[in-house]
């Protein structure tokens, strides 16, 4: 039972450890455009989903 609770578990200096990966991974320049990528992102869902949801209302 502990066993499947302990990978949520994550402190602060497991995301700093993270973060240093992505950082070296990526590179400085890279991740800027990774960001604005997921932003773009999540916004093109948020719209579509709010498009879906008006086209169920007319159609009621």
């Amino acid at each position: 039972m502990t066993l499947n609770i302990i990978p949520l578990m994550i402190g602060p200096w497991q995301w700093v450890i993270i973060g240093l990966a992505i950082l070296l991974l990526f590179g400085g320049k890279k991740i800027p455009e990774l960001m604005k990528g997921l932003g773009s992102g999540i916004k093109e869902f948020k719209d579509a989903s709010k498009e879906e949801s008006t086209d169920i209302k007319e159609k009621e």
